[in-house]
C-alpha cells in the first residue's frame, strides 16, 4: 500500500515575534539614523564655536541653522557668516576615515574600516544653499556670496581637496586671509537682518516639513 508524500504545513510565526521584530528593526534604523544626526550636531557645534570665538562683531555676524524657502521647497543651511570680508554659505561635514573627492562627481566616497560609504557631493550641496542666499540678498554682487565646505572630524582626505572645502584649522586660516572689505558696516547688519527676516523658526516641525520636501524632491538629504 504505498503512502502519500507528507504535507509540509507552512510556517506560521507569533504574531507577538513579528511585533518584536518589527520593533527591534524600527529601533536599529532610528538609532542610526540618530547617531548620524549627532555626528553632523557635534560638526556644526565645533564649527559654530570656533566661528564665533575667531570672528566677532562688529565686522562679523554668525547664524547657525538657517531654514530658508526656495522656490517650492526649503533648503537648511548649517552657517551663514556675515562680514565686511563676504557672506560665507558654510556646509558642515563630521567624517572619519578617508575620503576620496572629487568636485564634478555627484558623489563622494568615506571608507571607512574597509567599508565604503558614498555621500551627496558637498560643492554640489551646498551650491543649492548658495543660490537661495543670493536670490535673498539680491542687493549683493553675487561673488560676495562664497560656497564654503568644512569637514570638522579626523577625516583624511586621500585625493586633492577640492577649492573650497576644508579642515576647521583651514577655515579659520582661509577666513582670516579674506581682508578685503566688500560690504560696509550698512551693509552687514541690512544682510543679517534680510535673513534673520527669511528664516523660518527653529523647530522640529521646520525640520521635518524640509525633510518632507527633500523626499518629494529627490529622495536625499539638503
Amino acid at each position: 500500500m504505498s503512502h502519500s508524500p507528507t504535507q509540509e504545513k507552512p510556517t506560521i510565526l507569533n504574531p507577538i515575534y513579528l511585533a518584536s521584530l518589527s520593533l527591534l528593526l524600527g529601533f536599529a534604523l532610528g538609532y542610526s539614523a540618530h547617531r548620524v544626526y549627532s555626528s553632523q550636531n557635534r560638526g556644526e557645534s565645533l564649527v559654530r564655536k570656533a566661528l564665533q570665538k575667531h570672528f566677532r562683531s562688529p565686522n562679523y555676524h554668525l547664524l547657525n541653522h538657517i531654514t530658508l524657502k526656495h522656490g517650492d521647497s526649503t533648503t537648511q543651511i548649517d552657517h551663514i557668516l556675515v562680514s565686511c570680508f563676504g557672506v560665507f554659505v558654510i556646509e558642515t561635514k563630521n567624517y572619519k576615515g578617508w575620503i576620496f573627492a572629487n568636485p564634478k562627481h555627484e558623489s563622494w566616497t568615506q571608507v571607512l574600516f574597509k567599508a565604503k560609504f558614498k555621500f551627496q557631493n558637498p560643492i554640489h550641496q551646498n551650491h543649492r544653499h548658495v543660490v537661495a542666499v543670493r536670490e535673498l540678498l539680491d542687493f549683493l554682487p553675487q561673488d560676495a556670496i562664497k560656497s564654503v565646505v568644512v569637514f570638522s572630524g579626523d577625516a583624511e582626505f586621500k585625493t586633492d581637496m577640492p577649492s573650497n572645502v576644508f579642515t576647521l584649522p583651514m577655515l579659520i586660516n582661509y577666513l582670516n586671509s579674506c581682508t578685503e572689505e566688500l560690504l560696509s558696516l550698512n551693509r552687514v547688519q541690512f544682510s543679517v537682518g534680510r535673513i534673520e527676516t527669511a528664516r523660518m523658526e527653529i523647530s522640529g516641525k521646520t525640520d521635518v516639513e524640509h525633510v518632507r520636501a527633500l523626499q518629494r524632491r529627490f529622495g536625499n538629504n539638503d
